[in-house]
């Protein structure tokens, strides 16, 4: 499994530490279902093919706790933010290529606008 560090670059600051980069269909469609708890610190970045708000939806169904889901663009823009509460459906507001999901204490670190950037990418 890869994993990744996220950074905010537009505040100069890490947001997380370990995130599995979630690439695969299987993988994007289980992401955090069936967990009960995440570490503060780590997340999932969900990567779609496309980018888009339809394939940029999550379900909630099976997730135990609320997230703090980053949608970001192709461009590592974040384009929407949102808590997630369990059994529910979110899509973003606009379209969105990479889903961070995470605490929810991460939305107070992130804002619309904001630009991203990860290490140790895979597709690097």
């Amino acid at each position: 499994m890869n994993t990744v560090s996220i950074r905010n670059q537009s505040r100069n600051a890490a947001i997380l530490v370990n995130a599995l980069w979630c690439q695969s269909y299987l993988c994007r469609l289980r992401g955090l279902t069936f967990r009960r708890s995440l570490p503060e610190g780590e997340g999932v970045l969900l990567v779609n093919p496309t980018e888009d708000r339809i394939s940029a939806s999550i379900h909630m169904w099976m997730v135990f706790f609320p997230l703090g889901v980053v949608w970001i663009d192709g461009q590592g823009r974040v384009v929407d933010k949102a808590e997630a509460l369990p059994w529910r459906i979110y899509f973003p507001k606009h379209a969105a290529r990479y889903i961070l999901e995470a605490s929810p204490a991460i939305l107070s670190h992130v804002e619309i606008g904001d630009q991203m950037a990860w290490s140790d990418d895979p597709e690097t």
